[in-house]
């Protein structure tokens, strides 16, 4: 089971290019359902199908759905306004030590991101369900996709430090009968943690998610490709491909240059297509080694319904494995390893996988037991391993695809 995301800055043509990989994917025999995440809803455009809450048949294995997100809350509501209540009416409870400030259930479901954590949630009860072999997602541009794919983190991490399980479960089993109102609050917290928990480990896991990013050969675009790369990476989330769409064919340099018969339309191409080739030999430079990069012609003809997206998917794979070609299993976590020393000498080095960093883009901080880790404007909250909560951070610096963090024991708490 596959779930492929496609993300990129917005108007470069992503979902034109999952559309294609889709139907590449189902003429291979694989049952596959395509998806948009986009509020701008052009998947059904590119596929020439209309497209509804539900996945329909679009062609043999082949099947899409737009993903309605305010539709998924209206139909949630209920569950949604019930549980927040017993969260808020429990806590209240004079004495019940649960340590939460009563907050109004109306405000908290209005607060920015429920509507995509229910949006996450449907692609994660799609790619569980057993039906399909590969899900492909048409995110939103960049900015709303990492804000989408960054979310279920954020939610788990704050409710643990709003309510830690362990109290959670010593709270529960304070002879609290099933069904009280103190259980409700136990069981609502209990449900949102564990969803958020489980679509973030799908969208961790590299082995059965990645990402890939779709870009047209421009610097500019190329720029937020970058720092996307960084952010994504930041997060844990593995990035297996770049798309490079509508790159202009090379004009033949016997034609005109050589006769004086060249027109200006022949010096504009010529010109277009070098400067896509200087922007396609710097992405091919920044890449880490297991992102691998393809290119989509410019069509002669639009990109819309299944044969022409067949084409188009025949351009950009060609005779390739979609999915093995470009999967790597490598692992992408964080790793701790000793430098040198031991004891209160010890010096711990903390390895995060962070392409295409540059160095005046990191901040670094802790809060408690966390690292706060802030690159190009996106920061991640990171919980340190055990060994390195009794460590100071000294020192930190940049590798060959990644940021190495050193820490020393702090005496006053290293033999505690």
């Amino acid at each position: 089971m596959r779930v492929l995301l496609f993300t990129g800055k917005g108007g470069v043509g992503k979902t034109t290019l999952a559309a294609a990989t889709a139907v590449r994917l189902a003429e291979t025999g694989l049952k596959v359902l395509v998806l948009s995440s986009d509020p701008a809803h052009s998947l059904a455009d590119a596929l020439d199908v209309p497209l509804g809450s539900q996945p329909s048949e679009v062609d043999h294995c082949l099947f899409g759905m737009q993903l309605d997100a305010r539709g998924l809350l209206d139909m949630q509501w209920s569950i949604l306004r019930n549980e927040l209540a017993a969260l808020v009416g429990a806590s209240a409870l004079e004495g019940d030590g649960s340590g939460i400030v009563g907050v109004d259930s109306e405000e908290l479901t209005v607060l920015p991101g429920v509507e995509e954590l229910l949006a996450l949630g449907e692609v994660r009860r799609q790619a569980e369900s057993g039906l399909w072999d590969v899900v492909v997602l048409d995110c939103g541009p960049t900015a709303e996709t990492l804000r989408m794919l960054t979310l279920p983190e954020a939610v788990s991490g704050y409710v643990e430090r709003m309510w830690p399980r362990h109290r959670r479960l010593t709270y529960s089993t304070l002879g609290i009968r099933s069904g009280s109102r103190a259980g409700q609050l136990v069981d609502a917290v209990e449900r949102l943690d564990e969803s958020a928990r489980s679509i973030r480990a799908l969208l961790q896991d590299g082995a059965r998610t990645t990402v890939r990013l779709v870009l047209t050969p421009e610097r500019v675009v190329l720029a937020e490709t970058r720092r996307t790369l960084t952010s994504l990476a930041l997060h844990g989330l593995r990035v297996d491909g770049v798309l490079a769409n509508r790159v202009m064919p090379a004009p033949d340099s016997g034609d005109g240059e050589q006769t004086g018969t060249a027109g200006p339309a022949w010096e504009w191409l010529r010109t277009r297509a070098a400067e896509q080739s200087a922007v396609l030999g710097a992405l091919r430079a920044d890449l880490p080694n297991e992102s691998s990069t393809r290119m989509a012609p410019y069509q002669a003809h639009e990109p819309v319904g299944l044969a022409e997206l067949a084409v188009l998917a025949d351009a950009l794979y060609g005779a390739a494995d979609v999915l093995g070609s470009l999967h790597d299993q490598g692992t992408h976590a964080p790793e701790v390893r000793l430098e040198s020393g031991a004891g209160l000498e010890s010096v711990y080095v903390w390895r995060l996988p962070l392409p295409l960093v540059q160095e005046s883009s990191v901040q670094l901080g802790r809060i408690d037991d966390d690292l706060l880790v802030t690159v190009a404007g996106e920061r991640r909250r990171m919980a340190l391993p055990p060994v390195l909560r009794r460590c100071d951070a000294v020192d930190a610096e940049l590798a060959a695809g990644g940021l190495l963090v050193r820490f020393r024991p702090d005496p006053a708490v290293w033999m505690k």
